[in-house]
């Protein structure tokens, strides 16, 4: 009796064992398929981000490069060539225009809220830290603090100065054309090409560095495809 008693209690306790393990397994599997849809959302909000900021980033390059453009036409007409002055109004505005990237940074503040280690890879998840915390920095830096780069606080008024008298104006106030810009005085004819290098030289240097980020982006952004995959 005893001896039966003994057998029933083993096979209850492994009963219960095996019942108490089973839903622990199971507590687990679902906790790690919770984690697992929580970084797979995660890293397509980044991954569509990416694309939104590629996107920006290239308006902010094309403009970048019809600034240069507008350089070189002015240059032009600085050495008296014919040159059309068809939207030299609008020109004139982009000759001195600053450009300023608008990163869209609120899936990656939902990542750190989260939690950093939402992001199961290691290395994509230095990653993703270093394109925010670090490359983004670059940019934003360059454009909204270094103040060597501001073409229009720092330029506008300088060149403006001197090239006012040559303006021509219609009945509304509007810029239609410069003359005789052939006219302008050697030494102010040097101290405006002074001011046009140094604005093509922060435009050039600014352009090599969106190229250098966005190449990060793509990368990080073939990264996260890949890993979606799994």
């Amino acid at each position: 009796m005893k001896k039966r008693n003994w057998r029933k209690y083993t096979w209850e306790f492994v009963s219960i064992f095996v019942a108490v393990v089973s839903a622990f397994a199971l507590n687990n599997w679902n906790d790690h398929r919770v984690n697992r849809d929580s970084e797979q959302k995660i890293l397509s909000e980044i991954k569509n981000s990416l694309k939104i900021d590629v996107h920006d980033f290239n308006i902010n390059i094309y403009g970048n490069k019809m600034s240069l453009k507008v350089d070189s036409m002015f240059r032009g007409l600085l050495k008296g060539e014919d040159i059309s002055q068809d939207s030299i109004a609008t020109s004139y505005i982009i000759l001195f225009r600053d450009y300023i990237p608008i990163i869209n940074r609120s899936a990656y503040e939902s990542l750190k809220a989260n939690n950093l280690k939402t992001i199961t890879n290691d290395s994509l998840r230095i990653q993703i830290i270093a394109l925010y915390d670090y490359h983004y920095s670059i940019i934003e830096k360059l454009e909204y603090e270094v103040p060597e780069m501001k073409s229009y606080k720092n330029y506008f008024s300088r060149i403006n100065t001197i090239l006012h008298p040559f303006m021509e104006f219609d009945q509304a106030g509007n810029l239609v054309r410069f003359n005789n810009l052939d006219k302008v005085g050697a030494d102010e004819k040097k101290e405006i090409l002074s001011y046009l290098w140094r604005i093509r030289s922060n435009r050039k240097f600014k352009l090599r560095k969106y190229d250098q980020i966005i190449a990060v982006m793509k990368k990080l952004e073939q990264r996260i495809a890949k890993e979606l995959k799994k």
